[in-house]
């Protein structure tokens, strides 16, 4: 373990980037884009900085050396999620060092990528690449996906493979699900409770909703299957419910949010038709009362777009098995533009946790495999 790679990866610590719908928690990831353009273009990389749609300050970098076509990209999001310093042992922004662990907020999620990007140009000749090598960092990943989903417009270019470096313990994750979150309204009519005929309870028509939802999640599990996931049907989850202001007046208006998280080849087009026939009882027996609408950008699910011959490399680069993860990542965007697998180093669990660390033994593994996968198709 080099100083140049602990010094690059306390740099990157160091800045503040969190990203939060909350716009007062809500920081800017320039800072560290400028500072990875900085080192980037140092190298000889011909760069751009490149603003994320409908966001606050946030962007995008694009780096590339090497010409002609191919090669591979080294890619991850530089913002974090927000935490909660009280709950830390040691400050969040300083890289620190004990119990041969690297702790830090974005240590593993997923800001300590680029520290390992960093030993790779520092290994690799960089004037005998036969394929490009591309360098790409993106924000706003922990909200909305802002910056993958700019990217699909401002990168053109197509890397034989593009690797984001999400932490997977150095697995190679070829497929995950997606996410599409739905609610149903329900405005019915008020009164006081005396006279509970007098009104429409929007509690009783909810009643009816969960009990569709209910069929739903029954569906989904008939319907769908891939085995390669632990979990390896589309599951849905009531994860909010809210209604009525009082005991002693019918309730008025009552809202349900749920999601469902397809698999690859069912994507979010089709689980919202399902959606919408299984809720079909509902939505013709009380059609001025029922709405069913689409509060967020749903995510579609990853996977079943990259070649056999390459899952077979990367299984024997890292020596695992290529496997499907319930979570969602930025590979649902970039798949539309590269092969793409999602591996880096530190595990999942540790990911959105305080105190979250990334194991030194690690280090010399997770270097090694990305040296050969960049050797095997830029040298």
């Amino acid at each position: 373990m080099n100083k140049g790679f602990i010094d690059f990866y306390r740099k990157l610590i160091s800045i503040n980037s969190v990203s939060s719908e909350i716009p007062e928690q809500d920081v800017s990831n320039e800072e560290v884009i400028d500072f990875l353009n900085s080192y980037l273009t140092g190298k000889g990389f011909i760069t751009k900085k490149l603003s994320v749609r409908n966001a606050r300050n946030k962007f995008n970098l694009i780096a590339k050396i090497g010409e002609g076509d191919g090669g591979v990209a080294l890619c991850g999001h530089t913002d974090t999620v927000p935490c909660d310093m009280a709950k830390w042992s040691s400050n969040p922004f300083e890289l620190t060092e004990r119990d041969n662990r690297l702790y830090g907020l974005g240590v593993i999620d997923m800001k300590g990528f680029f520290a390992f990007v960093y030993n790779i140009i520092e290994r690799i000749d960089l004037s005998a690449l036969k394929k490009p090598l591309y360098v790409i960092a993106t924000g706003d990943e922990e909200t909305n996906m802002g910056g993958a989903i700019s990217l699909r417009d401002q990168f053109c270019d197509k890397p034989d493979l593009m690797i984001i470096g999400e932490p997977t313990s150095m697995v190679p994750v070829i497929m995950h699900k997606g996410h599409v979150v739905q609610g149903v309204r329900v405005i019915g009519k008020g009164g006081h409770s005396s006279n509970p005929d007098a009104g429409i309870n929007a509690i009783k028509i909810m009643h009816e909703v969960v009990g569709c939802l209910l069929d739903l999640e029954s569906e989904l599990k008939k319907r769908y299957r891939e085995d390669l996931f632990q979990i390896p049907y589309p599951t849905s989850n009531m994860g909010k419910i809210v209604g009525g202001d009082a005991p002693n007046r019918i309730c008025e208006s009552c809202e349900i949010l749920f999601d469902i998280r397809p698999i690859p080849g069912h994507g979010v087009d089709e689980m919202m038709t399902l959606t919408r026939e299984v809720l079909a009882p509902v939505l013709n027996k009380y059609p001025e009362n029922v709405e069913l609408y689409i509060p967020y950008e749903p995510t579609e699910p990853f996977g079943g777009k990259i070649s056999d011959s390459t899952v077979k490399f990367l299984e024997e680069a890292t020596g695992k098995k290529a496997i499907a993860v319930n979570y969602a990542t930025e590979a649902t965007y970039y798949q539309e533009l590269s092969e793409t697998v999602v591996l880096g180093p530190g595990s999942i669990d540790m990911a959105h946790q305080p105190d979250e660390y990334l194991d030194k033994d690690e280090i010399e593994t997770a270097d090694a495999v990305l040296y050969r996968i960049v050797s095997h198709y830029c040298l």
